[in-house]
């Protein structure tokens, strides 16, 4: 009677490999059947592209005044109108959305990042260490933040760089409770036990053994964050606390053209609007995707 052996070496190595591509594959086509989800990432990607490739796409280059002309409605030369200083505004909306999606962008990887770090540590430590960083967290979550915002810029000045490390000290809190009680409820699990019966350390079972069975929560909630802080940024813009001229942003657009509802100009309020509300819901699309996706228990 003979009895069969689990592969070791390379060949246990290629088995992983093509258990991991498997996954990889069986994720991939989950997210595309979910044809919003997919819908949105080509409207998010093709968004990027004009935005970022601006001195490429756009028919103008970046402020590019004619006094003389003025604001004019859509036509043929310009697609979008002019605005009051005789700019193209096509091109400034596309411009502007280098500054908009640069700092959702920015802000989603740095929060994200820290509130995993900060919730992995504090969910696998637990204990007094546990307590005192989620009393922390508490406390950032109850601060108004958009009165921490106003108050930081106006201080600091309202620069991109400013903006995104604040949204990122607000914005790593919601992360960070999610990841606490995601390891929490893996680190007494078998192959936890393992890691610590043949000596692995902390920091090894949480970067090898936790976070890669997080990926999906990670993933969701960092995509929901962009949402959250172009919108944020699109609020302060508005409320005077954002970007300011002569850098532009869509909610710095907004805010120039919010006097004109009602008068001819009002076209000036639909792109910029509507770059917003296509990046926010194509942003949830895409969350909401990744959610099934990576649900061990989808729909078949």
């Amino acid at each position: 009677m003979s009895v069969q052996r689990a592969p070791v070496g390379p060949v246990a190595e290629t088995a992983s490999a093509r258990r991991d591509l498997s996954g990889r594959r069986i994720v991939a086509k989950r997210f595309l059947r979910h044809r919003l989800a997919a819908a949105g990432t080509v409207a998010l990607l093709a968004l990027a592209t004009c935005c970022f490739g601006a001195s490429w796409i756009a028919p103008y280059p970046r402020n590019a005044q004619d006094l003389l002309t003025g604001a004019r409605q859509p036509s043929i030369a310009h697609w979008l109108g002019t605005d009051d200083l005789g700019r193209d505004y096509l091109s400034e909306v596309l411009y502007a959305g280098q500054v908009s999606l640069s700092i959702g962008l920015c802000v989603a990887v740095l929060s994200t990042a820290l509130g995993t770090l900060v919730g992995a540590i504090a969910g696998f430590t637990g204990g007094w260490a546990e307590e005192v960083i989620m009393r922390v967290t508490d406390l950032f979550l109850i601060v108004p933040g958009i009165a921490v915002l106003a108050l930081a810029l106006e201080g600091l000045g309202p620069s991109p760089v400013t903006i995104v490390l604040v949204l990122t000290g607000l914005g790593w809190t919601v992360i960070a409770r999610v990841v606490r009680s995601q390891v929490i409820s893996l680190r007494e699990k078998e192959f936890v036990e393992a890691a610590r019966v043949i000596g692995a350390s902390g920091v090894r079972i949480i970067t090898r053994h936790l976070l890669p069975n997080l990926v999906g929560v990670i993933a969701v909630n960092m995509s929901l964050a962009v949402a959250g802080a172009i919108i944020l940024e699109s609020t302060l813009s508005f409320l005077g606390f954002g970007i300011q001229p002569p850098q532009s942003s869509w909610g710095n657009l907004l805010t120039q053209a919010a006097s004109l509802v009602g008068t001819p100009k009002a076209y000036l309020l639909y792109a910029p609007g509507a770059a917003i509300l296509l990046t926010v819901l194509a942003v949830n699309f895409v969350g909401d995707g990744l959610r099934d996706a990576f649900d061990p228990q989808g729909r078949k």
